[in-house]
């Protein structure tokens, strides 16, 4: 047994493998074959965050073994590189290995030291170089790392090779060491530079040692035409940077990566314009400092499409709040003609025209101040339905109200449904109820992730006898029927009920076109 090693394995009994399922998580994985702490836990989840750097230098697979019993390792975790070919192209995560298939795991653990093979191993016809490398934490062995190489496809050992594997054998020592991940700062590793976006190696005096093809090149957006090699880092990378403020900061964070300190990604733009994401970690096998590694990705290209986005954005919400001004001029415009004029039925005609324009306006209302083409359907019925309730004429005291939850929908979707609920709405406060009676109009919206099915009811007369809703002429209802047909690709019926009418509307919500 490990004993005082790994103390927190549970020793009640060997588990028996479990079925293979490529869904589980390293924190299932960890909770049913260990007894884990939390921040053990929370350091092992910190090493696979990091670990595709540690993959993508060694040119190797990782894998994250734990033990289950005195013979037996699981493997909670899977890294491939993208630097070179997998030695693992199948899923090896959930499944068991026996200690004397790959001994090193325990003589690492125990050794509390990096354990190499002699002799490649052969894996589904692919020689194999494996190491374990112990995943230490607060003075314990918690874990082994397995870095596994593919062999078969030969290397000519190259300057750039030759740095990466030294910084991988810096780094995976570090793990050995429990120096390496840090909790602190967060790492922030998903947005940070990667090995292939630009990697520096720095000495202990802060000059560079090694500078990748793309970090040269990164240097070269940001003004500095020559070599890096022999050049200090901090004072070179402050005098490129426009801001002064950041270019103190990100010399600063080189330098505290120097004295042993990581740091966080950050940002700047150089005196020319380019835009440049740095990272900064120290270099401390042993405990004894050994430079730094400075990470770096031109980002230019990626923040002007930024910007483009972002213009664009504006340009469609300033769209939007114009057609919303220009359609509440024609509001007005329709307003005022209705006062002049001296037929009833033109007078209401305008009125039902003033209604469907505003309720278009105010769905271009809230497009100009959204960021992304999406309605908050419920903020904007609740807008509505005041408006159209107020049609209502002086003898008729009816009440409208809503229930359920509409949500958040796409444009084309919201200002279609608008109008058609506007127009139902409105047609069951004029039509429902006879002059002088009151009533109440129920907007009810129940929503699932593939419909949203609206019942507008009254309780008013009901429909007149024989009613159709295909033969209807009104205007309002040949509206409704081509905006439902043609615009939201639902379906709508209209039903007499044992005290009023129910208006029924079905729209899809998913796999629209």
């Amino acid at each position: 047994m490990f004993g005082p090693i790994l103390p927190w394995l549970d020793w009640r009994g060997a588990p028996q493998p479990p079925e293979e399922d490529t869904l589980s998580t390293l924190s299932d994985l960890l909770a049913e074959h260990t007894n884990l702490p939390g921040a053990a836990v929370d350091h092992l989840q910190l090493v696979v965050a990091e670990w595709q750097l540690l993959s993508d230098l060694s040119f190797a697979d990782f894998l994250l073994w734990v033990p289950v019993d005195d013979t037996r390792f699981v493997c909670v975790a899977q890294a491939r590189p993208t630097t070179a070919p997998t030695a693992h192209p199948d899923d090896v995560v959930s499944s068991f290995i026996e200690r004397a298939e790959h001994p090193q795991l325990r003589r690492a653990a125990v050794e509390r030291r990096i354990c190499r093979e002699e002799d490649p191993r052969w894996y589904l016809g692919v020689p194999v170089r494996r190491e374990a490398i112990p995943v230490s934490f607060r003075g314990d062995v918690i874990a082994v790392l397995s870095r596994e190489t593919n062999l078969a496809v030969p290397r000519v050992p190259s300057g750039l090779e030759i740095a990466y594997l030294g910084i991988a054998g810096d780094l995976c020592q570090m793990v050995a060491d429990g120096s390496f991940p840090t909790p602190e700062p967060s790492p922030d590793v998903h947005t940070s530079p990667r090995v292939g976006d630009g990697l520096i190696r720095l000495d202990t005096a802060g000059a560079v040692v090694f500078a990748s093809p793309n970090a040269l090149s990164a240097y070269h957006r940001m003004g500095h035409a020559a070599d890096l090699v022999g050049t200090r880092l901090a004072p070179l990378t402050r005098s490129l940077i426009s801001d002064p403020f950041d270019a103190t900061e990100i010399a600063q964070r080189i330098l505290l990566a120097l004295d042993g300190k990581p740091s966080m990604r950050a940002e700047a733009e150089s005196r020319r314009g380019a835009a440049v994401l740095f990272r900064a970690l120290p270099l401390r096998p042993g405990g004894k400092a050994a430079g730094a590694l400075v990470l770096c990705r031109d980002v230019t290209e990626v923040r002007r499409r930024d910007r483009a986005l972002m213009s664009k954005d504006a340009t469609i919400r300033e769209i939007h709040h114009r057609v919303k001004n220009n359609l509440q001029t024609v509001a007005a415009l329709l307003r005022l003609q209705s006062r002049r004029t001296s037929s009833p039925e033109a007078r209401e005609a305008l009125a039902e025209s003033v209604r469907r324009v505003a309720a278009i306006a105010l769905v271009h209302e809230t497009l100009s101040t959204s960021v992304d083409e999406r309605v908050d359907l419920d903020a904007l019925v609740d807008r509505v339905i005041p408006v159209v309730g107020d049609v209502a004429v002086a003898e008729n005291h009816v009440k409208v109200r809503k229930t359920g939850q509409f949500g958040v929908v796409q444009a084309e979707v919201a200002t279609p449904l608008v109008m058609v609920l506007t127009e139902l709405v409105q047609n069951a406060v004029e039509h429902a109820y006879p002059t002088g009676r009151s009533g109440e109009v129920v907007v009810s919206a129940d929503r699932s992730a593939r419909w949203l099915d609206v019942v507008v009811s009254d309780d008013g007369r009901g429909l007149p006898r024989g009613f159709s809703l295909e033969r209807a002429n009104g205007l309002g209802l040949q509206i409704v029927r081509t905006l439902v047909e043609s615009e939201l690709r639902g379906s709508l019926s209209l039903r007499s009920r044992s005290n009023g009418t129910e208006a029924v509307l079905r729209v899809p919500l998913s796999h629209r076109r």
